[in-house]
């Protein structure tokens, strides 16, 4: 009879253990992504280090760092495991269909509201799947945070990634009419200088560019803004008291400007329109969850309302000089 427990434990989960371990950076946090305790955790480590005869990390009060045994095991079990997961669909005829949970980033505003509806048709054509929807506007660390993939609005910058394009987001300029009042007309993009502005720190702060929609022209001028903020929302409800005028994605305001809430100034000049991206880590094997979330995103994303397919942009715009 076999008396050594570590051998009766699924090897395959002390391996997925160690390697959120080591991607995570330390015990307390593998045991968060994985919802399990640390001490649980450890006891797996111990485990798996039993079962290879080997010190896997060297540990202190308050560093982690892996043995020569352990980079060999982490970069051995990383392989490991992606095999596996293609070996588990292969085996079991659901290459295709997705299981397993689908952890995803997504902007706090975007994520909120027009994502929503997407989501739950994804979940609705997967019954298998389950989905942990995080809301933060900056990209994660996927590795170490444990992120499948992310909704990204804005410019895609980190060459490590998969960054697939999916729409754009139209960004214009709106105010409130009790703030219009209290201006001249605004007749030509130079009077938008004359206002207050709000400023979406995300995207602008003390200056606002603008594009003529038809053609190669762009106007720009510094702005000091009575109000700058990280939320689009609050952008909005402050543009909405007539603090000030504000760049914005348009789909966060369509209802205001049907309802005269908010005016459009200037329907002719524009800021350059945010890209949206699906971001994801590089691997040589994709689960069926992931592969399927990004074709209904590729699919859905430029028919939401408030959002476009990417315009080709072939030359560069020509500056117009501009003052505050």
């Amino acid at each position: 009879m076999n008396k050594n427990p570590a051998l009766t434990i699924d090897r395959i989960s002390l391996l997925q253990t160690f390697v959120r371990i080591v991607e995570s950076g330390s015990l307390s946090a593998a045991a968060s992504q994985i919802g399990t305790s640390q001490p649980t955790i450890s006891r797996r480590l111990q485990s798996l280090e039993q079962l290879l005869g080997v010190k896997l990390i060297q540990r202190t009060t308050h560093t982690m760092k892996l043995t020569d045994d352990g980079e060999r095991c982490y970069r051995q079990a990383y392989k490991l495991i992606e095999h596996w997961q293609f070996m588990e669909d292969e085996v079991s005829a659901v290459r295709d269909e997705p299981v397993g949970v689908l952890r995803v980033r997504a902007p706090h505003a975007f994520g909120q509201d027009q994502l929503i509806a997407p989501l739950a048709d994804y979940l609705q054509r997967y019954p298998q799947v389950s989905v942990e929807w995080t809301l933060n506007d900056h990209s994660p660390d996927f590795i170490a945070e444990g992120v499948d993939c992310a909704i990204h609005v804005g410019a895609a910058t980190d060459p490590g990634v998969v960054a697939v394009l999916l729409a754009e987001v139209p960004r214009i300029v709106v105010a409130a009419p009790s703030l219009l009042a209290r201006y001249a007309a605004v007749n030509e993009v130079a009077d938008l200088a004359q206002f207050p502005w709000l400023a979406l720190n995300s995207f602008y702060r003390n200056e606002v560019t603008l594009n003529h929609i038809n053609s190669d022209q762009a106007y720009r001028f510094a702005i000091a803004p009575r109000l700058s903020t990280d939320s689009l929302y609050a952008v909005r409800k402050a543009a909405l008291e007539g603090m000030g005028a504000a760049m914005v994605s348009a789909w966060v305001v369509q209802d205001d400007l049907q309802q005269g809430h908010l005016q459009q100034l200037l329907p002719q000049w524009q800021a350059a329109p945010l890209p949206i991206y699906l971001l994801y880590p590089w691997a040589s094997y994709y689960p069926a969850r992931l592969r399927k979330f990004l074709e209904l995103m590729k699919a859905v994303m430029p028919g939401l309302s408030g959002t476009q397919l990417p315009e080709k942009r072939s030359k560069p715009f020509k500056s117009i000089s501009g003052s505050a």
